[in-house]
């Protein structure tokens, strides 16, 4: 296209010139101006320029007859790019330029209505992309003179849709919505739109469009429900539902229920929602639209109108206080304990009438917005302070308080010349007088009995809780008496098919003669009186079978009291269950039991669970992420409504409450009255479904998320439905894949002894149940969460448990300890002493492990002295119970006879407290102790007293760095709820300062980069290992975690928190999986083949050579090992603080390992489970 000559030539008028550029634009059609952008970029600006300094052009091209607006209306349209031209329009000031002839044009009498008609369709064109529009029009008086053509213009529809169309961009700035309102916009709003009719509906969908914005204001809401407009909002809505039968105004529904939903926002328009019988309409007409699919948008937003509008109900106990009481021993009057108990009876669990908006939620049916938290604000967590990001090491006590530790590192001061080197193991049996420091408790071991009585001061009910009749023995067995011999050879076993075609290795078959008539309970502790069961067990040889081996247990109280089949002595009640024993080498139920009874809870349990006491087999077959179905989570809220809808149908029925026991049990049966239990109510509420209630943490009134309860009597093949109601997290792996865990017993019995994944439509959502602002740390409005999932029974008369996750008990932990003594051999250091006890009395383990010296030589001695330390703990938090199943396999592992486990032991000495929070596991806590506090938040300044665990193992870390042997590596085992995979939190203050604008020379920033080396080694060899959702940010928020603390203080650069997930993998071999016991205990046996790789690095005092080394260890073809300036460990970046995204792709490679050693660790943990394992293999 030529380009054309511009009439430039003096004399010419200017209104001349606009004609001609006009006429030159319109020539250049759609074609011509994409071909030439830039010619057309001239034109117009030649033709802005022009009216902008002549005031008659501008008149001249909105005069009657003139073509002129049309043609930049055209232009306009006109473009590759969307908005493009429009934006280059705004950037000259042409928006301006508009208001500024809108304004001119309306001083006219009477204005010219297709000038009106051009400049507000120009305008509604401009204004999405001028962010100013709202400021301009208002500043300009361009508002009014919309406002008051609408008015005069009701019935013009040709003038009147430009003028909505323009008020809607007007209304998107909250400053005009309030404007406008109080010109009466609002109820003008209302005057436009109209009932069900096929006419003017484009007319109608613009104006719906506009008042919905208006009605993002508060003031304006309110406006609209003062002037009675919700009824009629209600109305419009059925009239066009029931009339718009074919869904063609699909759009103009959708506004009608935005302008509703923005109306519910605020209390009053909830209320008049409600008095307007706005559910039931709602309810119904969204009940007729779940059929077709394309009308999801409609019932999706009905969904969020009435689950804002469900009225706020309390939960359905006395107190939100947790149902069990203990007495502190002090209560620091600043605590959450004094704070929790100085509220007035009936004031903790007020229903807070907020007025906020509710949190934003997506008008989707298949994901919950995470609403905690968002990226703009994640940085304000990131400490800034560069004086706290450097370490120092601050042990803060003197050598004569920290000299009394000395007894736990024995180790290092044993000469081994008396000793010999065959007593290989010790162990401390009673707790340890602790040291008379003033700001010290001082526990007495001389008595037990004095202890007791001590407890039984302690540990008091509270009165809504049942009294127990039974004390704890006052004897403990004697566990050095018991010896299980591990079958290091692997003897052949029994084969048996599994339900999927793959087969078990075993050693018993299946009893077909045993059947169950009535329902279990669990295994009782009480006989006459005491806590004392007669177990018993016999092993019977058939013909066809190797080994049939079998267990009798007999206790009069074993079943309730139900008759079932006797033994001939007619003694009691005879149940016949498989010898786990002989399935799992670690685990013996007759040991369990027996230490369960030297265990104290405040509940004063007097039973055990079944799952407990016959042991968990990882199952043979993968469990995959449960797929979500489309729907689910509507399907449930609607049946949540038609609680409301239809009140007659709800049973209400309580059939468990922990607060008022009962003494007649009732036919359907729920309970938890064993270790780690937690489930507080149970209320049918359908004939086949249940709301369920979980009890808080002791001395707390909050932290709901760990269950583990038992359910009987439910007819099988009928499903039902579980909803556990008083959950608090805004979001969970439960929407993404993960399942309960259910263990049956008839399953047990039948010689599949695990817990497994379990339950369909599986969804976690905001409920109408309101948290009150004193559980919720002060925030008002907030709701709790439902859990809901539905399961099939597939046995009659079968008794099954549910679980958060695979629970690990705390008497389960002191089986397997006392089990692993039995595995050591001469070669192998092993102690264990009692680190300090817990509040209730319960002792706190502390392990050494470690290899013998070779000799008694001074060489050899020195040698194994001078090894590095490695501080691992894990289970400060009770309801993260993977971290337990990582801790036995890291605690197997080291006492495994492979040639890794004995290189591991030769190069460290490990110094282990692998349940830093026995009290809250043994009472089914989620997150704290006795003393309502979460332990991992007290580690800058412990009280010895109400944290002992904490208080004495910083104390072990304060008197290594004391004699100047800090731990190498400090690792707190954990899980993480919401993120996928197994991951590392660690420290650095590059990566913090990384994360922050604050300003750090180049000094502040020098640190060693070691710290990720471990985490990057595990993620070449641990398969759930996730090195991109690993971070190394240093948060405020964390500063008083072990983590951090331990490298502030202490002074130890690899110091971290491991974090397995509880629901699965998206990377790697497991990817699409949910995690299982045999995962988590693999993850901790490769946690310690990472740290001989470790020790192998960090033994080369060569730089050069260590990343040689490195490369050729981890299997990266990283280029990086050629150039001396760069360091391989650098090449990741670090991980954005704790971001929960669930989608994001891992940045590990999906290989498998290339190096040798990585096979290696493999063959060896098969090698090191024997029998367990190689029934659980995936």
């Amino acid at each position: 296209m030529n380009k054309p000559k511009m009439a430039t030539e003096k004399g010419v008028p200017s209104n001349s010139r606009v004609m001609m550029l006009l006429g030159q634009l319109e020539r250049m059609n759609g074609e011509s101006m994409l071909r030439d952008v830039e010619m057309a970029r001239q034109v117009t600006t030649k033709i802005l320029h022009v009216i902008q300094t002549q005031e008659k052009s501008g008149k001249e091209v909105m005069s009657k007859g003139s073509s002129g607006m049309e043609v930049i209306l055209a232009s306009l349209e006109v473009s590759s790019h969307p908005g493009r031209r429009v934006g280059v329009f705004v950037s000259k000031g042409g928006t301006g330029v508009l208001f500024q002839i809108l304004v001119n044009a309306s001083k006219e009498f009477p204005p010219s209505e297709e000038l009106m008609l051009q400049l507000h369709s120009l305008l509604a064109k401009v204004g999405p992309k001028d962010r100013k529009f709202g400021m301009k029009a208002r500043l300009s008086g361009a508002l009014n003179v919309t406002i008051n053509l609408m008015k005069r213009n009701l019935l013009n529809t040709k003038l009147l849709l430009p003028c909505l169309q323009v008020l809607r961009v007007y209304a998107t700035s909250s400053v005009n919505a309030i404007s406008l309102g109080k010109n009466g916009v609002v109820e003008l709003m209302f005057k436009v739109i109209a009932p069900y009719s096929k006419k003017n509906t484009s007319l109608l969908k613009v104006a719906l469009d506009a008042l919905g914005a208006l009605l993002k204001s508060k003031t304006n809401a309110r406006r609209a429900v003062d002037g009675n407009f919700v009824p009629v909002l209600l109305n419009l809505y059925l009239d066009w539902h029931r009339n718009d039968a074919r869904h063609r105004y699909m759009l103009i529904r959708k506004g009608l229920l935005v302008c509703l939903k923005n109306i519910t926002n605020i209390k009053v328009g909830r209320k008049a929602f409600f008095e307007a019988n706005g559910m039931r309409i709602l309810y119904n007409s969204s009940t007729e639209c779940l059929p077709v699919r394309t009308l999801d948008p409609l019932v999706n937003t009905s969904s969020l109108i009435m689950r804002k509008c469900f009225p706020k109900n309390r939960l359905p106990l006395p107190t939100i206080k947790s149902a069990f009481h203990f007495q502190l021993p002090h209560v620091p009057a600043d605590g959450p304990v004094a704070q929790l108990y100085s509220q007035l009876p009936g004031v903790d669990d007020v229903v807070d009438e907020s007025d906020d908006n509710e949190e934003p939620e997506a008008d989707s049916d298949t994901e919950n917005d995470e609403d905690e938290k968002d990226n703009c604000s994640l940085n304000d967590d990131i400490e800034t302070d560069i004086n706290k990001l450097h370490p120092k090491r601050s042990i803060g006590r003197s050598f004569e308080e920290l000299k009394f530790y000395k007894k736990f590192f024995s180790e290092l001061f044993e000469d081994f010349q008396v000793t010999s080197l065959s007593s290989s193991s010790t162990r401390v049996a009673r707790p340890i007088a602790l040291p008379a420091a003033s700001s010290q408790k001082q526990i007495s071991p001389n008595s037990q009995e004095d202890f007791n009585f001590v407890k039984r001061l302690h540990t008091q009910q509270s009165p809504s809780t049942p009294a127990s009749t039974t004390t704890a023995p006052q004897t403990p067995i004697d566990l050095d008496s018991i010896h299980i011999n591990k079958d290091e050879d692997k003897k052949e076993d029994a084969k048996f098919p599994s339900p999927d075609g793959q087969t078990i290795s075993a050693t018993f078959c299946r009893s077909p003669e045993q059947e169950l008539i009535h329902p279990l309970e669990c295994v009782s502790l009480e006989d006459k009186g005491n806590l004392r069961a007669e177990v018993g067990s016999e092993r019977v040889k058939q013909e066809g079978s190797p080994v049939n081996n079998t267990r009798h247990i007999q206790s009069p109280l074993l079943l309730g009291g139900i008759p079932t089949r006797r033994d001939e002595s007619g003694e009691g009640a005879v149940l016949e269950v498989p010898d786990t024993a002989q399935l799992l080498p670690l685990h013996d139920p007759d040991l369990y039991v027996e230490m369960v009874k030297e265990t104290f809870s405040v509940p004063r349990y007097a039973e055990v669970a079944y799952p407990d006491y016959f042991g968990h087999v990882a199952p043979t077959s993968k469990e995959p992420l449960l797929e979500r179905l489309y729907g689910v989570q509507r399907s449930k809220i609607f049946q949540d409504i038609e609680r409301l809808i239809h009140p007659n149908d709800i049973l209400d029925k309580v059939v468990y409450d922990l607060d008022i026991p009962r003494v007649v049990p009732l036919k359907y049966c729920f309970s938890c009255p064993f270790e780690s239990g937690n489930l507080r109510k149970a209320v049918q509420v359908r004939k086949y479904e249940y709301d369920l209630v979980l009890n808080a943490d002791i001395n707390s009134n909050h932290y709901h998320q760990w269950f583990y309860f038992e359910v009987s009597g439910m007819r099988v093949g009928t499903t039902y439905r579980f909803n556990i109601i008083n959950c608090e997290k805004s979001n969970s792996q439960f929407n993404y894949g993960m399942q309960v865990l259910m263990y049956s017993v008839q399953e047990a019995i039948s010689g599949r002894p695990c817990w497994v994944r379990a339950g369909t439509d599986i969804c976690y959502y905001k409920n109408h149940f309101a948290r009150s602002s004193i559980a919720a740390g002060g925030q008002k409005g907030k709701s709790y969460y439902t859990l809901t999932f539905s399961i099939t029974f597939s046995h009659k008369d079968d008794v099954c448990y549910f679980a958060y996750h695979y629970p690990y008990t705390y008497s389960s932990l002191k089986m397997h300890l006392s089990k692993l003594e039995d595995l050591r051999t001469p070669r192998i250091y092993l102690r264990q002493d009692v680190l300090c006890e817990t509040l209730s009395g319960n002792s706190c383990p502390l392990l050494t492990i470690t290899a013998m010296p070779e000799s008694n030589s001074n060489d050899h001695i020195c040698q194994f002295r001078n090894r590095p330390l490695i501080f691992l703990s894990a289970r400060v938090h009770p309801g993260e119970t993977n971290a337990s199943w990582v801790m036995k396999g890291t605690l197997e592992f080291l006492m495994g006879s492979s040639p890794l486990a004995a290189s591991l032991r030769e190069a460290y000495i490990f110094k282990i407290v692998p349940m830093l929070n026995p009290d809250g596991v043994v009472n089914g806590n989620h997150r704290c102790s006795l003393s309502g506090e979460d332990l991992n938040r007290q580690w800058l300044n412990p009280n010895p007293e109400l944290h002992p665990t904490i208080y004495h193992t910083k104390s072990l870390l304060q008197y290594l760095a004391y004699i100047q042997r800090a731990p190498l590596v400090f690792c707190d085992y954990h899980g993480h709820s919401r993120k996928k995979n197994v991951f590392m939190y660690g420290c650095s203050v590059k990566e913090t300062v990384w994360q922050t604008n604050i300003s750090a020379s180049s000094s502040d920033l020098q640190e060693d980069l070691g710290y990720r080396t471990l985490p990057k080694i595990l993620s070449q060899i641990a398969p759930a290992f996730s090195m991109g959702s690993s971070s190394f940010v240093v948060e405020r928020s964390k500063e008083s975690t072990a983590r951090v603390v331990v490298w502030r203080e202490i002074g130890v650069q690899r110091s971290y928190t491991m974090e397995s997930t509880l629901c699965g993998c998206d990377q790697g071999k497991y990817k699409g999986l949910q995690i299982g016991t045999r995962e988590l205990e693999e993850m901790g046996a490769q946690f310690c083949v990472a740290l001989l790789r470790l020790k192998r690095l960090t033994g080369l005092r060569n730089h050069q050579n260590l990343l040689d080394l490195e490369c050729d260890i981890i299997g990266t073809q990283s280029k990086a090992a050629s150039s001396l300036t760069t360091y391989v460990m650098e090449e990741d970046e670090p991980s954005f603080l704790e971001a929960i995204d669930y989608s994001a792709e891992s940045n590990d490679e999906d290989g498998e390992p290339e190096n040798e050693l990585c096979c290696e660790v493999q063959e060896n943990f098969d090698l090191l489970s024997d029998s367990e394992t190689t029934t659980g293999t995936s």
